[in-house]
């Protein structure tokens, strides 16, 4: 039983990388996707905030910042999992603080595109969660 254990963590620690490259494809797909249909309904136009290269490069950079906490507290601690969930959902609320502020400095930032740049923070943080604690590879 223990080697079986031991197996099944073993092939879990090694598909990190797996699961980590996955959850940067699909931030990053969701989200330039989220772009293409804000850039067509009209919103926020001129909001340069909203456009695929910034989003495509940060919200790759978000889950690739993600996979790499979730990886050393995998290598630091016990109990990796619960803590990387409440690590997520501490930096979750903190990364809306920015969004928040460009309502003030950006002339072309609207309401509703600051909603959006959030939900694609959300997007960010859901996939990275789920793919790197809850989805197990059979």
């Amino acid at each position: 039983m223990a080697e079986v254990e031991s197996t099944s963590v073993d092939a879990r620690r090694r598909s990190v990388p797996v699961r980590g490259g996955i959850a940067v494809a699909l931030s990053v797909l969701v989200n330039v996707g989220l772009v293409v249909a804000v850039a067509a309904l009209g919103i926020a136009p001129g909001f340069q905030a909203l456009t695929v290269p910034p989003v495509a490069f940060l919200s790759a950079l978000g889950s690739i910042g993600a996979l790499a906490v979730y990886w050393l507290l995998g290598r630091y601690t016990e109990n990796q999992d619960r803590l990387f969930v409440r690590i997520a959902a501490v930096v979750l609320v903190l990364s809306f603080v920015p969004d928040a502020a460009l309502l003030s400095v950006d002339p072309a930032a609207t309401v509703p595109g600051v909603v959006v740049l959030m939900i694609m923070h959300v997007v960010v943080a859901v996939a990275s969660v789920w793919l790197l604690v809850y989805w197990v590879a059979r």
